[in-house]
């Protein structure tokens, strides 16, 4: 239990002290007057207004910079949207998996940008791997049946 403690306390102090945040189901905010390093959200989204000195990503939730927003490195959008409002940089890269990339003309994106929306891929990522994994238990449920002796029916 003290190990989980002290585990939990020192992960939170690294984080405080490069300004990474990883967050699940809890929105993030980066205001104005803040300089955040990575950001991850998984089941959330992330809201940018200030600077941005590493990537951003969002699994399952949307990556929004605000006006005024800068980021040094890629934005990705897993299952959401990227949204760049008038006046934001990106310094790299802007992806977009079962989502679409949204710029304002007057947004900046030094690097490539790649928007692979569609219900398509919405599939491909959700229902997929589920299939796969009916599939794998309906096999191993087929092999423990097969394997089973069969009872002599008395006549």
């Amino acid at each position: 239990m003290l190990l989980v403690a002290a585990g939990t306390f020192s992960s939170s102090i690294v984080a405080a002290q490069n300004s990474d945040q990883v967050h699940i189901g809890r929105d993030i905010y980066v205001q104005p007057q803040d300089k955040a390093g990575d950001l991850v959200c998984v089941a959330c989204s992330i809201y940018i207004r200030g600077q941005v000195a590493g990537d951003a990503v969002a699994v399952g939730g949307s990556v929004v910079l605000e006006q005024g927003a800068q980021g040094a490195g890629s934005v990705t959008a897993v299952v959401g949207d990227v949204r760049l409002q008038t006046g934001t940089q990106i310094a790299g890269d802007a992806v977009a998996v079962a989502g679409m990339v949204k710029r304002d003309p007057q947004s900046t994106i030094s690097g490539d940008v790649t928007s692979l929306g569609g219900a398509g891929w919405m599939l491909l990522i959700l229902v997929l791997p589920l299939v796969l994994f009916g599939g794998f238990v309906a096999l191993i449920i087929w092999l423990f049946q097969r394997r089973r002796p069969v009872a002599a029916v008395a006549a």
